[in-house]
């Protein structure tokens, strides 16, 4: 399993850039409800919120 592990560490070394993001206490859990809602992870209901964002800003997309 260790390998796995390392194996996507890795790969995301490589390939991702990341960014932290800090909310005020209970936002967590009110976007993780949110995303399980919408039948999404709360790293993908974040990125589409982004995106939708960002094209309405610049008229552009952006692939996350």
């Amino acid at each position: 399993m260790a390998g796995k592990t390392e194996y996507k560490n890795k790969w995301q070394a490589e390939n991702c850039d990341r960014i932290n993001l800090t909310v005020k206490k209970g936002a967590k859990q009110s976007l993780q409800e949110a995303a399980k809602v919408s039948g999404e992870s709360i790293n993908g209901y974040i990125k589409n919120a982004i995106q939708s964002r960002y094209k309405a800003d610049t008229g552009e997309e952006i692939e996350l």
